[in-house]
């Protein structure tokens, strides 16, 4: 717990990562690109979903995971910067728990075999996700590409969900050498930041999760907030911890405008990591 909690009458620390989803603020974009994504995984399609950063991918990612049935799909994630396909068969296989062979061709052939036993055997859907991905080298995304059924007629074996910074479209995705895969990619879901009016309720909403029901920030000190973090919600966190924490050892009941402008301009270096 941080020093203002006390102060506050707080019962949990409310600006931090690890809030059960349940109790985060939903933006109606965070809810339809939910409801988007688990189109994909019952329909077996291939979505890419991209946002700024620290503006809600692996909170929709989370939320996505925990709300398909286990007993109706196997989810697998990969996020791992210097992927390479081979590393990608292998990584897959370990979720598995299956050794891959030494060649690709042999990795992808078992991979694809075992997808089709849990389909076939447990009658569950496979959904692969792979974040990160405007990390990722062109081979790498051609392979998981690949790993749809590469006939255009047949159903797809599994869904698949590419994951990443707005990079991934405006430096990979929408030039000419990604055309192929560009061309597959049934859903394309776009996380926003979030505006002045979201912003508030995204605050209320972790005052609420930390047991504090009454008002803490100002409407001026909102504004403040929202211009300033541009509306990611990352920033909002940190902004909003800080101030609280100020707030706290000067004894203020509340949070002004006053207040967090000081905080941004002695307190939030690097702002936009």
């Amino acid at each position: 717990m941080n020093m203002y909690e006390k102060e506050f009458g707080m019962e949990r620390t409310p600006f931090v990562r690890n809030i059960p989803s349940e109790q985060l603020y939903e933006s109606l974009a965070m809810r339809e690109a939910l409801s988007r994504l688990q189109y994909a995984a019952s329909r077996q399609l291939f979505a890419v979903v991209t946002a700024d950063a620290g503006c809600g991918k692996s909170t929709l990612l989370r939320r996505f995971n925990e709300s398909l049935p286990k007993d109706k799909y196997l989810v697998m994630y990969v996020s791992d910067s210097k992927l390479t396909p081979k590393w990608l068969y292998k990584s897959l296989l370990d979720q598995l728990g299956l050794e891959a062979g030494f060649y690709r061709g042999d990795a992808k052939k078992l991979l694809q075999k075992q997808i089709e036993i849990i389909r076939e055997k447990e009658h569950r859907k496979v959904v692969c996700i792979l974040d990160e991905a405007h990390l990722l080298e062109k081979e790498t995304l051609e392979e998981f590409r690949f790993l749809l059924n590469s006939n255009y007629d047949s159903e797809s074996q599994l869904a698949l969900i590419l994951t990443g910074q707005t990079e991934l479209w405006d430096s990979k995705l929408r030039f000419r050498k990604y055309a192929a895969i560009r061309q597959r990619i049934d859903i394309n879901c776009v996380l926003p930041h979030l505006d002045r009016s979201e912003t508030e309720k995204y605050i209320e909403s972790h005052l609420r999760y930390a047991g504090c029901n009454q008002p803490l920030f100002t409407e001026k000190a909102l504004d403040e907030i929202h211009r300033s973090s541009t509306g990611i919600p990352r920033v909002i966190n940190r902004t909003c911890d800080k101030c609280l924490t100020y707030a706290g050892q000067q004894k203020q009941k509340l949070v002004d405008d006053h207040t967090v402008r000081y905080v941004i301009e002695h307190e939030m270096l690097g702002i936009s990591d």
